[in-house]
């Protein structure tokens, strides 16, 4: 797919880490807005909840971290901003209102973190980083929406911040594939480790 895959092999791109606990699991934007074709969903979104729902099982069967993020604006509008001016139908997810609820197959637990958010990184003026910190994660495993978008700006801030970020590649989703694909590319060229749910689980030994 990719033709130019020599050039980053050349000259570094593309190593791995190791896959170190304690874990974590983010997911970002799963909520009932981007599952809608009609409102910001579209493409492989639907599926990648679906691969998702057992993989938030297992990270409860396990006992890790778990955080969810939402895109949340003030009733008023208030902190309308750069992100909004972009696309000004993100003002319509308000706290009440049901395209900005998480969808119901993936509803936070008690003592999962629920990040509200007003642009693409679910770290950017927030506690996460803190409250992963706090919990000893090391190794954060990624599924949300969409891809190219706060999935990707997550996982930048992320590895900044010190984690090591596993995207799990079909528990994240686009509107379109084409940026899907080459966004999970340039991901694992340079910011994560990149796997599909079975093998991401199987590699750090957990059961799926």
């Amino acid at each position: 797919m990719h033709k130019e895959i020599g050039a980053y092999q050349r000259q570094g791109f593309g190593n791995t880490f190791e896959l170190a606990p304690p874990f974590g699991l983010l997911i970002i934007d799963f909520v009932n807005g981007f599952a809608d074709p009609a409102v910001f969903g579209g493409g492989n979104i639907r599926e990648a909840i679906g691969a998702t729902v057992p993989l938030l099982a297992a990270a409860r069967r396990e006992g890790w971290p778990v955080a969810h993020s939402r895109i949340v604006y003030a009733d008023d509008g208030a902190d309308h901003n750069v992100f909004s001016m972009k696309v000004p139908n993100m003002l319509s997810l308000k706290e009440h209102d049901r395209n900005s609820a998480i969808v119901d197959e993936l509803a936070p637990a008690p003592g999962e973190l629920v990040v509200r958010k007003t642009v693409p990184s679910a770290f950017f003026g927030t506690s996460l980083a803190a409250w992963l910190t706090q919990r000893g994660v090391k190794t954060l495993l990624v599924a949300g929406a969409v891809t190219s978008g706060c999935v990707r700006a997550s996982v930048v801030d992320a590895m900044q911040y010190g984690f090591r970020p596993l995207v799990l590649s079909d528990c994240v989703g686009d509107r379109a594939l084409g940026p899907h694909e080459a966004n999970l590319f340039d991901m694992e060229q340079k910011y994560a480790a990149v796997m599909p749910r079975s093998a991401a689980l199987a590699a750090i030994g957990v059961r799926d």
